[in-house]
């Protein structure tokens, strides 16, 4: 499968983004979707999950209520709703998917079999 991810700008603090990521060659139905992040100078990390099977959410506690993630299996497409934006939130952000669904893993960048290019947030203060 491939990804596309899209969406990213600038915004001010406290506002709020929805990144889209539009994936091609299978559907996304089948698959676990989660989205990463990569500051400047930081490794990749963990922001949030959703597992194919079951329908569980994983995500980091820095993001806990204000991002949420969700798909639309008919246009093959995940989001990544952003609200209440910290300058913290500023990266690159990855959209990924899994075959797996097990929920331990899914904060590993290594549980993903598939990944898009990264859009930049730049959230400013």
């Amino acid at each position: 499968v491939q990804l596309q991810a899209s969406g990213g700008g600038v915004v001010q603090a406290g506002g709020s983004l929805r990144l889209s990521c539009a994936a091609s060659g299978r559907t996304i139905s089948a698959y676990t979707i989660g989205w990463f992040r990569q500051a400047p100078g930081k490794e990749r990390e963990f922001v949030i999950a959703h597992t194919w099977n079951g329908g569980n959410t994983k995500l980091a506690d820095s993001v806990k209520g204000r991002f949420t993630i969700s798909r639309d299996n008919v246009k093959n497409t995940m989001y990544l709703q952003m609200n209440r934006l910290k300058p913290e939130d500023t990266a690159v952000y990855y959209c990924a998917a899994s075959y797996s669904s097990e929920v331990l893993f899914l904060s590993r960048p290594s549980s993903y079999d598939y990944w898009g290019q990264g859009t930049l947030v730049t959230v400013s203060s």
